[in-house]
């Protein structure tokens, strides 16, 4: 059954993330990791089909046989911090429409590995049988807030400097961001002002996707304001996007390279390693490597794998926009990287942390393509682009890869969540690189 993605079970509500298949999953989820003293967690954002599909979830897991502890609205991160020692559900498309919706999948903290939800789709195959009446799970309600907001704290307590009178603007997206990093930024002490902090699964305020062009209400209040800093979440806060005081987005690989270094320089680690995937930029290596730590790359959307080889000599692992804390736990949590920013902005101010970096221009295209024809498409590109770029070593680990003899890079791989191609590049004629490969991609597809 070819159910998850990159990020989980993910789609519209009326055609693919229904309340039969949400049923059905908790009850595949009992099957292949309940027992009755495991403990398991549901949580939602604020979309208008979470609660029924939260329910729905729920009495799957119950008609299984395990008892569920019911966390309500709640973030990404906040939801995997309640797994660290058993199951969690979260019922969240993240960033997508609001007709959209999806299920996310933890154990023991981190995003369940591909043999799990390999397992669990194949149990969704079958016929579900309910555990015996007598051996049904119960429900109880709980909140982790003050236990995960401790957790924050401890972590990035020696990272930085306390925010005490650092402005920040966070733009919550009407998402439930705001819950868990505003008072998580108070209690460092950064005086904190919040944009559309009201949960609401319709998104009226900008989609939940944060980027340039749905942030540009942030961008407007920091630039007619005085703030130092501007954040900015997804629906659920596992992404987390940051501003400069002048309105412009910083650059996620920027976000990245600024926190793997800092990580780094924290670390007793005699050989740290930061763990990213193909499509993030060459300035996160140079970082990386200045520090004196080194990279490994993975697919998109399988950090864990990279986690999991490398152990205990991991202190960061990230995609853009995306970020794993390994000290706190094995998921992505926005919050901690809002938190931790901010720490390090007050310690030595924006313009430092960002002056090391160097940026070559660096560009993100999305292409239609139908999900059956993303397979045919992707082989025939191979051959396609080596006629088009005869200069370029092209690879196939990640995707369809050209590397060119300057340094400059680009990468073409189909999305796992959406009907489409994303194309990426780095280099200084980025625009006619990535001209070229769209004109290229149309033409294939």
């Amino acid at each position: 059954m070819d159910l998850f993605g990159t990020a989980g079970v993910r789609g519209p509500v009326t055609a693919t993330v229904t309340p039969e298949l949400a049923v059905r999953f908790g009850h595949a989820v009992a099957s292949v990791l309940g027992a009755p003293e495991t403990p398991v967690v549901v949580g939602r954002d604020g979309r208008a089909t979470g609660l029924a599909l939260a329910d729905a979830v729920t009495a799957g897991l119950l008609g299984g046989g395990v008892s569920v502890t019911e966390l309500g609205v709640a973030t990404t991160p906040l939801v995997a911090f309640a797994s660290r020692d058993g199951v969690g559900v979260m019922v969240t498309a993240s960033h997508n429409p609001p007709a959209d919706n999806g299920l996310k999948l933890f154990v023991d903290g981190r995003g369940a590995d591909r043999s799990i939800e390999r397992a669990v789709a194949a149990e969704m195959a079958e016929t579900p049988v309910p555990a015996r009446w007598d051996r049904w799970g119960h429900a109880t309600a709980d909140t982790v807030q003050r236990s995960y907001l401790r957790a924050i704290d401890r972590y990035t307590r020696d990272l930085g400097t306390d925010p005490e009178g650092l402005s920040v603007c966070l733009d919550a997206g009407c998402g439930t961001g705001a819950m868990t990093t505003a008072p998580a930024l108070r209690a460092a002490g950064a005086e904190v002002v919040v944009l559309n902090g009201q949960v609401d699964g319709h998104f009226p305020a900008r989609p939940s996707k944060p980027t340039a062009t749905t942030l540009e209400t942030l961008s407007g209040v920091l630039r007619a304001g005085a703030f130092d800093l501007g954040i900015a979440h997804d629906g659920d806060a596992d992404r987390v996007v940051f501003l400069a005081p002048d309105g412009g987005v910083i650059h996620e690989d920027t976000v990245l390279a600024i926190i793997a270094s800092a990580l780094i320089d924290h670390s007793v680690i005699t050989d740290p390693v930061v763990v990213t995937t193909p499509n993030a930029s060459s300035r996160i290596d140079s970082a990386v490597s200045a520090a004196g730590g080194r990279t490994d790359r993975v697919d998109l959307g399988d950090l864990q794998s990279g986690l999991a080889a490398h152990g205990d000599a991991v202190v960061f692992a990230a995609e853009p926009w995306k970020h794993i804390h390994p000290q706190l736990g094995g998921w992505i949590d926005g919050t901690a990287s809002a938190v931790l920013l901010t720490r390090l902005v007050a310690a030595v101010g924006l313009g430092h942390l960002l002056d090391p970096i160097e940026e070559l221009p660096y560009r993100k295209v999305s292409i239609d393509c139908p999900d059956a024809r993303k397979s045919s498409v992707m082989q025939t590109l191979t051959a396609a682009a080596s006629s088009r770029f005869p200069a370029a070593e092209i690879t196939e680990e990640h995707g369809v890869r050209l590397e060119f003899a300057d340094g400059a890079w680009a990468l073409v791989r189909p999305s796992g969540t959406e009907p489409k191609l994303r194309v990426y590049a780095e280099a200084a004629d980025v625009d006619e690189i990535v001209d070229s490969l769209c004109d290229l991609l149309e033409q294939v597809i």
